[in-house]
């Protein structure tokens, strides 16, 4: 589970604001009829002045998943200020634009297929038509956003849609309850600094290891989605931390670190007063090492799971 736990993790600013030039080319999901009502887990933190709702996200979610229970849709009501983990301004696409001209291209007379062995060539070759996405689209794209790319579609093809994601719903609802106060966590430029790796081979090396997550996929994410939707974080947490048990560092740099700034963060607005309601994938949630225990670790009230 190690690629899509790293894609849960820290792929929101590509599963909701992917560059025009790629939209084209992400598959798109089927229109389904019947809902599918999910039951996720709602925390409440009171600090000295402010109180914060906590509402796990799925970045990517089935267009047919009704999510908004009465106590979430009383929660978004209450709250006069939205967070999310980024920006969700349409001025973050200017930046996320900027990140991608100047990170995810191959210098110039190099090509994605010409990195790889036979081995990893034919699985890039594979996972491009299990994914939709047309090779000349990751022709000149470093493997790191090559290995985004593939993924999302992947997620396409299998009725997940970054529009369905929780994020961009709540974004949607908050402003056409005419709110005008919303603040983030980090910027789009340190969530994706977390997923490209400063060394080649080693960004080949993970590359290839989720050319092969995709093609030997068992419905980990599926598993993640289910857990989300039933309000079982204790299942939830033992998902995440299966699939992170291998790799302490990426724990460590996509869940751990990440989350101790969050609460810092979070610490500081429930001194102001304000009521929040802050959005951040489900993962970072669940557990002894989520937010909802951290803040608790710190002395604040925390009411629910």
């Amino acid at each position: 589970m190690h690629k899509w736990l790293k894609f849960v993790a820290a792929a929101l600013a590509f599963a909701l604001l992917a560059p025009p030039a790629f939209a084209e080319s992400l598959a798109q999901p089927d229109v389904f009829v019947g809902k599918i009502e999910a039951h996720p887990a709602l925390w409440t933190v009171h600090g000295p002045k402010g109180t914060a709702y906590l509402f796990g996200s799925i970045h990517i979610l089935p267009p047919n998943m009704e999510w908004q229970t009465p106590e979430v849709a009383a929660a978004m009501k209450a709250a006069d200020t939205f967070v999310f983990e980024i920006p969700m301004d349409a001025s973050t696409q200017t930046d996320i634009a900027t990140f991608v001209r100047n990170h995810a291209f191959l210098p110039k007379g190099t090509t994605l297929p010409s990195l790889l062995d036979a081995k990893a060539d034919k699985d890039y070759r594979d996972a491009l038509a299990a994914s939709g996405i047309p090779a000349e689209r990751l022709v000149d794209k470093r493997p790191w956003f090559a290995a985004l790319v593939i993924e999302v579609g992947y997620m396409g093809k299998r009725n997940l849609s970054s529009n369905a994601g929780v994020d961009r719903q709540v974004y949607a609802a908050a402003l056409a309850r005419g709110v005008k106060n919303f603040r983030a966590l980090e910027t789009p430029e340190e969530q994706f600094r977390l997923l490209m790796p400063d060394d080649r081979d080693l960004e080949i090396k993970e590359f290839d290891e989720s050319l092969k997550e995709v093609l030997k996929d068992k419905g980990e994410l599926g598993n993640l989605i289910d857990a989300w939707a039933e309000g079982d974080e204790a299942r939830l947490g033992k998902l995440m931390n299966e699939g992170l048990k291998a790799d302490p560092r990426m724990e460590k740099a996509l869940f751990e670190d990440r989350n101790a700034r969050w609460v810092s963060k979070i610490g500081a607005m429930l001194n102001e007063n304000h009521t929040y309601f802050i959005t951040v994938g489900a993962g970072h949630l669940a557990g002894p090492k989520g937010v909802p225990a951290l803040l608790r670790k710190r002395g604040f009230k925390v009411d629910g799971p």
